[in-house]
């Protein structure tokens, strides 16, 4: 293909100011950042992992302890005061089945939440789940946690990071280093990453990084207009990549045309694709694998 445009998968990262011990109690989470926060499909905490002149020596464990307890406290507090609302319903007569359920799977979380378990660590069933959805529950969330080293030790925290992930997806940068890679053209950077055994920036790694936390496959369309990728979870049907793309594509959805990037790039090109028998027709039920080229078939 040569396409007029070219338009890779994204991921948006949004930089939240830091918290710090009490912010739950503090309303932190109720502020304007709030929303923003509730927003996110991930949460990721950047870590301090080199000495500073007025906060000391690093803390990475404790500070990683600090900020999950008070994303349980944001969460416990939510819960009770839904829980009192029920409450106060229900005293005045207000008892139906949904409102019998949603106490049942509030008063679950709440336990879990003062055993200091996160929401994401709950076995829920499909009914369950739907009823707390609305509440955008912060440890419901993946989480993930960014060490940010001193170029000295980046690299040599093998020991710390495995730690970090017996509850954590985790993952390393030097991100002093890395600010003054961004300043440099691209051979001397390169020739600066491979001194520190870096094999990619920390914006690619990080994409990466983000994607396989949250479950993410890319498939791609493909024409002489645009190529463009497209995230979606894994596990996500036809449909569901046709409504990434357009709503009206997933509604009137009749048939996914498909074949894989590996034999395009085998084949040499589209038309070898179908001469060869790759070029396939799914129904809605497929499911969409990474590195997929889809054209979707519909009627509205």
């Amino acid at each position: 293909y040569k396409p007029k445009k070219t338009t890779g998968a994204t991921i948006e990262m949004i930089d939240f100011p830091g918290m710090k011990e009490g912010s739950a109690k503090n309303g932190f989470f109720a502020g304007n950042s709030m929303g923003w926060i509730k927003s996110t499909d991930a949460l990721a905490l950047v870590v301090r992992n080199f000495h500073d002149d007025l906060a000391g020596d690093p803390t990475p464990l404790r500070d990683i302890d600090e900020i999950s307890t008070e994303l349980l406290l944001a969460d416990l507090i939510l819960v009770e005061n839904r829980l009192e609302k029920i409450a106060w319903f229900q005293k005045r007569g207000q008892k139906t089945n949904l409102l019998a359920l949603e106490e049942r799977v509030l008063l679950k979380i709440a336990q879990h939440l003062n055993n200091n378990n996160p929401i994401r660590d709950i076995d829920l069933d499909e009914d369950e789940e739907k009823t707390i959805r609305g509440f955008q529950f912060l440890t419901k969330k993946p989480f993930l946690v960014i060490l940010n080293s001193d170029e000295a030790v980046f690299g040599h925290n093998t020991d710390l990071i495995a730690r970090i992930e017996t509850r954590y997806n985790a993952i390393e940068f030097a991100g002093r280093f890395e600010m003054e890679l961004s300043r440099l053209n691209e051979e001397e950077a390169e020739i600066f990453m491979e001194d520190m055994g870096i094999g990619e920036s920390a914006r690619e790694r990080l994409t990466q990084f983000a994607y396989r936390t949250l479950g993410y496959v890319s498939f791609f369309t493909v024409g002489e207009d645009e190529v463009r990728a497209w995230g979606i979870h894994g596990g996500d049907t036809a449909v569901n990549a046709a409504g990434a793309i357009h709503t009206d594509l997933s509604r009137g959805f009749i048939r996914a045309e498909c074949f894989t990037y590996d034999e395009l790039i085998t084949c040499g090109s589209e038309k070898k694709v179908r001469e060869k028998g790759y070029f396939r027709l799914e129904g809605k039920d497929y499911i969409v694998r990474d590195g997929d080229i889809l054209s979707i078939r519909f009627s509205v």
